[in-house]
């Protein structure tokens, strides 16, 4: 797209919850502004109901299209679906949204997608026939295979499997598998202007089974998979101590660790970074990039969201779009 700055389409997410709030929120930090031109996709009720309370000296500028968007730190400039009474809020809207900003990105009218948080059963309830954001986003693509990527800040980790149950995800942890996502962190970090990225692969038994006394996965399935990648001229090591992967790649050993599963992944960049967090679906053929939060419907509507992991998945949306 032949323009300054990149647009970034910004989902509101689930409407009642914290979504909406989170979004107009990240437009008060003046970084957004300044490195793209953001337009909300969801529904002018909900935007005004938020703007009046957080930024009443901005006007909102109604779009039928993203192409009508213009650099202007002065309004916020949604495009209305006019799908939502606020007052009376139904079920598969957020849907909606996500439907919408992928269409708008595949028809390069907008340069990165930026999710809102969406609740999965209430999802699930609407009749999305997927378990998650992530595979909703991939069968929206005609995408067969995305890797999730979380950030924190320094820190990145790209996991083997994600929303499956524990039992299910340790039968996933095949060469095959964990080669592909060498394959595509590999790709994530050209996408993120990392240079020459180290990537370890972590063991998936206690001391990454301690030469086959806790287990056979790392001599039978992961070892041969990393073994493949560096015949490949690919700078991975592994498999690494689970208990200390996390901790070296915070200290500088490491640009980005495939965790076997998905809470291998999340708990130490949760612990490390709750609130920054920012989720990115490598493998599609558009820029996607999420809160890395849920819905939070205990607080919806009391202005009390942290909105650090909507500005930190839209500056990475702009820091990607920037690039590719």
């Amino acid at each position: 797209m032949n323009q300054e700055k990149p647009k970034i389409g910004i989902t509101l997410g689930d409407v009642a919850g914290i979504g909406p709030e989170v979004a107009l929120k990240a437009l008060l930090e003046p970084s957004i502004e300044e490195r793209c031109t953001p337009v909300l996709i969801g529904d002018f009720s909900t935007v005004k109901y938020y703007a009046d309370r957080l930024m009443p000296e901005r006007s909102i500028r109604v779009l039928q299209d993203p192409l009508q968007a213009t650099s202007n730190p002065a309004a916020v400039q949604v495009v209305d679906l006019k799908n939502i009474d606020f007052a009376h809020v139904k079920l598969g809207k957020a849907l909606e949204y996500i439907r919408a900003a992928v269409d708008f990105c595949l028809k390069k009218k907008i340069d990165a997608v930026v999710t809102g948080p969406i609740h999965k059963e209430a999802a699930q309830m609407a009749g999305i026939n997927a378990p998650g954001h992530t595979e909703y986003l991939a069968a929206l693509c005609k995408v067969q295979e995305v890797r999730m990527l979380l950030v924190v800040n320094h820190l990145r980790a790209m996991h083997v499997s994600t929303h499956l149950s524990l039992r299910r995800a340790l039968d996933a942890v095949k060469k095959a598998r964990i080669l592909d996502t060498i394959h595509y962190a590999v790709k994530a970090l050209k996408q993120l202007q990392v240079q020459n990225g180290r990537i370890a692969v972590a063991g998936l038994n206690p001391h990454a089974s301690e030469g086959g006394l806790f287990g056979s996965e790392e001599t039978e399935e992961i070892a041969p998979a990393v073994r493949q990648a560096q015949s490949e001229g690919l700078n991975v090591t592994g498999p690494v101590s689970p208990d200390t992967v996390f901790h070296r790649m915070n200290h500088g050993e490491f640009d980005l660790v495939i965790a076997l599963y998905h809470d291998q992944g999340h708990i130490p960049l949760k612990l490390l970074g709750f609130d920054s967090g920012v989720n990115v679906t490598i493998g599609l053929p558009i820029i996607r990039t999420s809160v890395d939060h849920g819905t939070a419907f205990d607080i919806a509507g009391k202005l009390l969201a942290n909105p650090e992991s909507m500005v930190k998945a839209i500056q990475l949306a702009c820091l990607m779009a920037e690039k590719s």
